[in-house]
């Protein structure tokens, strides 16, 4: 029998939610990188605008051409850019946080058990099946 056979069938849910949760956090924060990324960018591309004079001509991407674009119209753009990147980033943030509190309270049941032993792990999974 191998090792994850003799484990309860409870024990094996949770080291399952354990991982899952894991690699849900692991996703949030490859998210959490990508929009502070992306709201550093918004912010160099505000302050390089904000050296320019008015009189600069400042164009952007649009697909596969530069369009020359009024600088109030780009300024506003990249501060609204920035604010919703803030936001999304904030509420990455709270994800992580609640994942991580999850992955807490999971291993310390997981490691309780395991400390128990089989008697303690026994009365838990008969206290499930109640």
């Amino acid at each position: 029998m191998s090792e994850a056979e003799q484990l309860p069938p409870w024990l094996r849910e949770q080291l399952a939610r354990f991982e899952q949760i894991q690699q849900n956090l692991q996703a949030v924060l490859v998210q959490k990188q990508q929009v502070e990324l992306e709201q550093a960018e918004a912010e160099k591309a505000l302050e390089e605008l904000n050296k320019n004079t008015n009189s600069d001509q400042i164009f952007k991407f649009a697909g596969n051409l530069l369009i020359k674009v009024p600088k109030d119209a780009i300024v506003k753009e990249l501060a609204e850019k920035k604010e919703l990147a803030g936001t999304r980033s904030l509420v990455l943030a709270k994800q992580e946080a609640r994942f991580r509190a999850s992955l807490k309270e999971i291993q310390a049941k997981i490691d309780d058990s395991m400390r128990g032993g089989k008697s303690r792990a026994a009365a838990a999974a008969a206290a499930e099946e109640e």
